[in-house]
């Protein structure tokens, strides 16, 4: 990694793109950053900022044909764990925030997310299906170590009987054992924990503020222990970053517990592009050229691709190799895993939040 000393540690993104709803752009002008380096002043302030929320619904339908869930619950907009690669920043300019810095620093908290889960899966006219927790942002994230309330929200899916699925990259999930082990008893719940590579500096510059690789590994082996159905999603491969490290990964996940495995090819959707290109430049540089092409080739010239069906996996020469590695990988290190299918016919008993007796 370059020692750039401009590069902001701890953070994924390095800059504040331009929000694409906005009317007008800001940037800092020289005089400004003379003057602040003058005054030893800070141009920008890093913290993190919790900005209370109480929207009015809170489980999303996903029509997305190539994501692999129906509904996905949000308990927190904006993630600070800052992967620079992240599919959902760009959600966050629908907030009026950049996709860059404000997407890490700018944590926009549901509070009324329990009650809102409560009221839906109560309702007569609700069927039940697996709710993911986590399709945008993750609902681990550091903050959740205080607020709790992705935990609530187990509480809630337990007392009403109703499956939920779990994404995270935060071993933070191990304190939630406990409700987990009763959602799995009765075929309720499975977690899908996302590594990225066994190599703990290539984490810490492409994830900077999430769990590390041993804390992750350490997560599969106790949920696994414990009767918790887990999977890994190694998302997203990114070509001469982590794209070497398909085989080991997929015997190291199997020999903690892991039950499958999953990947996608990454893509620089909207803003992304952007921020990932400004990011690899400072942070990689020796590499950023060779990257970038190669992520293009997978995508036919371009950084992106929205087309479901292609998007996720990429096209090409790569994106063939890649997939054949996955294959003889899931072949010699999870043959005759499966993945339970999650209970949806036990919730109508429980509508009520208790067991109906007629």
């Amino acid at each position: 990694m370059s020692n750039n000393k401009d590069f902001i540690y701890g953070r994924g993104a390095q800059l504040n793109v331009h929000n694409r709803f906005d009317a007008h752009d800001h940037e800092f002008r020289d005089d400004f950053l003379n003057h602040c380096a003058t005054e030893g002043d800070v141009v920008q302030n890093s913290k993190t900022v919790l900005i209370d929320t109480f929207p009015k619904t809170i489980v999303n339908k996903v029509n997305s044909p190539d994501v692999g869930m129906g509904f996905s619950l949000n308990p927190y907009q904006g993630c600070e764990h800052g992967c620079i690669y992240c599919y959902a920043r760009n959600s966050h300019e629908y907030w009026g925030y950049s996709a860059g810095l404000d997407f890490e620093q700018k944590i926009l908290v549901k509070r009324n997310a329990v009650e809102l889960l409560e009221k839906k899966i109560s309702s007569k006219k609700w069927e039940a299906s697996p709710i993911v927790l986590s399709g945008n942002t993750d609902c681990y994230q550091p903050i959740e170590k205080k607020l709790k309330i992705t935990r609530q929200l187990l509480q809630t899916f337990l007392k009403y009987k109703h499956p939920v699925g779990i994404i995270t990259k935060n071993a933070l999930v191990q304190r939630d054992i406990d409700i987990l082990k009763d959602l799995a008893a009765d075929n309720l719940i499975q977690v899908n924990l996302s590594v990225t590579s066994l190599e703990e500096e290539t984490r810490r510059i492409l994830e900077p503020r999430t769990a590390s690789i041993k804390k992750r590994l350490e997560t599969i082996e106790k949920l696994s222990v414990a009767g918790i159905p887990v999977s890994v999603m190694m998302a997203p491969i990114i070509p001469s970053i982590n794209s070497h490290e398909i085989m080991p990964l997929v015997k190291e996940i199997s020999e903690r517990g892991a039950l499958g495995v999953g990947y996608t090819i990454v893509r620089l959707n909207g803003a992304i592009g952007g921020i990932f290109t400004d990011w690899i430049r400072k942070a990689m540089p020796d590499r950023a050229d060779k990257v970038l092409h190669q992520i293009e080739s997978v995508h036919g010239g371009s950084l992106n691709d929205s087309r479901f069906g292609t998007r996720m996996k990429g096209e090409g020469e790569f994106a063939s190799q890649v997939a054949q590695q996955f294959k003889i990988a899931k072949a010699k290190y999870l043959k005759g895993r499966e993945r339970p299918v999650l209970n949806c016919d036990l919730h109508e008993q429980y509508k009520d939040g208790q067991m109906k007796l007629f």
